[in-house]
C-alpha cells in the first residue's frame, strides 16, 4: 500500500471517538495500515468459580463479569486469534502492538501472536506496589502482570523513544520491570459509588507505554476500551485516539471521562540531545564549503605546531602530509589521534584559536 493511500486511510478513521459495539467487527471496517500504536487489555479468561472471601468474612470484588467468561480454552483462543488478526490488519508497518495479561492468558496470547507472524520485542513485567493479597494462603501473592510489546513482523522497526526514556530515568536505560501501584483512590472511576470497571489500569502505566512507542499526533487504538484509560492518556499526551467497547455502560463512562479532559499540552520537539555526537562529515567538506580555506593554517594546540590546509583536505606540516588524524598522531607521537579534538583554526572574527570541531557545528 502506498504512503499516500495510508495517509488517506488515516484521515478516514473516526478519530477521537469511543465506539459502541464489538471490537473485532469495528476493526474489520477500519482502513488497512492506519494506526501507529495499539494497546490491548483483552479479557483474561480468569476462570473464577464461586465467590472469594477474605478472612474477615468480607467478599473480594474479583473479576466475575460476563465479558471475561469463555466456555473453553478453544473458544478463548479463537476469540484471541480473531481480534489479533483484525488488529494486525490496521497496523502500519512501523506500528507497535502492546498486549497486557496475567498468567491466566498471556501465554496463550503469546503463542497466537507468534503464529500470526507478530514479532515480540520485549515482555514487560508490571510489578504492582500494592497488589491484592492472596486470601486463601495457598499460593504466592500475585503481584505482577505481563505486557508483550510487538511489531507487525520480524524486521519491522517500530517507534521507540529510547533516548527520552533513558534521560527521564536519570540517564539509565529503562528496564523491563516497571513498578506502579494498581488503580485506586481518585483515579478509579465509580458509578453510583461502585467502581465502574473491575480491571481499570493506572494512567501511569499507559503513560509509559504511549510515550515509549509513539509520538505526538500519532493514532492510538484500544480495542477494549473499558473506562477509556488509553484514550484519556493519549488525549493528555497530544495523540489521536480511537477506542471501542461492546458494553454500553463502559462507553458512556469513557465518553464522560474524555469530555472532562482539557489539555493544552504543546511541546517543542526540535532540541538537540545533549549526548548527540558531532556530525560525521569528512574534513574536506569544510574546505569545499568555504568554512575553512585552502592555504589557511591550522595549529596543533598541544605543540603550537602549524600545518597548511590543502585543497583536497589534507594537511602539510614540514615534510609530513596526511589527514588531520594521521599528521596529528605523528607530531604528538601517539598511537591514535582524533584530529577534530586537537587542531585549531584562527577565528577571523575574534582572532582567537578554536577547535576545528566547532566549525562543523555551524
Amino acid at each position: 500500500m502506498s504512503l499516500a493511500l495510508k495517509e488517506e486511510n488515516a484521515h478516514s478513521l473516526p478519530l477521537d471517538t469511543v465506539l459502541l459495539g464489538d471490537s473485532i467487527e469495528w476493526m474489520r471496517t477500519l482502513p488497512e495500515c492506519s494506526v501507529d500504536l495499539i494497546f490491548a487489555d483483552p479479557p483474561y479468561n480468569m476462570q473464577l468459580s464461586g465467590e472469594l472471601w477474605r478472612p474477615n468474612n468480607t467478599m473480594v470484588d474479583a473479576v466475575t463479569d460476563e465479558w471475561d467468561k469463555f466456555s473453553s480454552f478453544s473458544d478463548y483462543d479463537l476469540f484471541t486469534r480473531d481480534w489479533l488478526s483484525a488488529a494486525r490488519r490496521v497496523m502500519k508497518e512501523t506500528a507497535s502492538l502492546w498486549v497486557i495479561g496475567s498468567y491466566h492468558n498471556i501465554y496463550r496470547v503469546g503463542s497466537i501472536l507468534m503464529d500470526l507472524g507478530f514479532w515480540i520485542l520485549n515482555d514487560i513485567v508490571w510489578i504492582k506496589n500494592n497488589p491484592t493479597p492472596q486470601m486463601k494462603g495457598v499460593r504466592f501473592c500475585n503481584a505482577h502482570e505481563t505486557l508483550l510489546w510487538c511489531t507487525k513482523s520480524q524486521g519491522n522497526r517500530a517507534t521507540f523513544n529510547y533516548k527520552g526514556l533513558k534521560a527521564g530515568n536519570e540517564d539509565k536505560q529503562m528496564r523491563s520491570d516497571w513498578r506502579f501501584p494498581i488503580c485506586s483512590g481518585r483515579e478509579r472511576l465509580k458509578i453510583d459509588g461502585v467502581k465502574a470497571h473491575t480491571t481499570q489500569k493506572p494512567e501511569a502505566l499507559l503513560h509509559r507505554v504511549i510515550v515509549s512507542s509513539s509520538n505526538p499526533g500519532d493514532i492510538i487504538l484500544d480495542p477494549f476500551c473499558g473506562t477509556g484509560t488509553t484514550a484519556a492518556v493519549a488525549k493528555m499526551l497530544s495523540r489521536r485516539y480511537l477506542t471501542m467497547d461492546r458494553e454500553e455502560i463502559y462507553v458512556k463512562a469513557a465518553r464522560e471521562r474524555l469530555a472532562s479532559i482539557n489539555t493544552e499540552l504543546k511541546l517543542e520537539n526540535d532540541a538537540v540531545w545533549a549526548d548527540a555526537p558531532n556530525p560525521r562529515i569528512p574534513f574536506v567538506t569544510l574546505v569545499e564549503s568555504g568554512k575553512l580555506k585552502a592555504g589557511d593554517s591550522l595549529r596543533l594546540k598541544e605543540k603550537n605546531t602549524l600545518a597548511t590546509i590543502m585543497e583536497d583536505g589534507s594537511l602539510i606540516a614540514g615534510n609530513l602530509r596526511g589527514s588531520i588524524h594521521k599528521v596529528g598522531k605523528i607530531l604528538m607521537n601517539l598511537p591514535a589521534c582524533n584530529g577534530w579534538a586537537h587542531w585549531q583554526y584562527l577565528d577571523p572574527v575574534n582572532q582567537e584559536w578554536q577547535l576545528i570541531d566547532e566549525v562543523r557545528k555551524i
